[in-house]
């Protein structure tokens, strides 16, 4: 069984890379992953976190609130991954670039959009 390929950050990070930036304990990322404050995706075996949803020593702050309207539009995680990467120049790239810079809010209001 192949995983599915998904257009993305060429950059990962595995969970334990992940704690030590964000200066808390892998059962903490775990929470965060399942309280869907963190978006993690199985590659090669090992779960990782795209790198740009990480900025210095926290997730990005509208990450949380965009995950949440994108599974409640009924996105699975690598689904809600691949909307995250879509390229969109309108959005200096992407949603997860927008996410991290002064686009956030409208890539924030085109996720709310996706549940009408």
């Amino acid at each position: 069984m192949t995983e599915p390929v998904t257009p993305g950050p060429s950059d990962w990070i595995p969970l334990p890379d992940v704690s030590e930036k964000l200066g808390v304990t892998i059962s903490k990322v775990h929470q965060l992953i399942r309280e869907g404050s963190l978006l993690a995706v199985r590659r090669d075996g090992i779960r990782v976190v795209p790198a740009e949803l990480v900025a210095n020593a926290t997730v990005l702050k509208h990450l949380p609130g965009v995950l949440t309207l994108l599974h409640d539009a009924g996105y699975n995680d690598e689904e809600a991954l691949g909307w995250l990467y879509e390229p969109d120049e309108s959005l200096g790239g992407n949603a997860a670039v927008a996410l991290g810079g002064d686009r956030a809010r409208e890539a924030k209001r085109r996720a709310q959009a996706l549940g009408f």
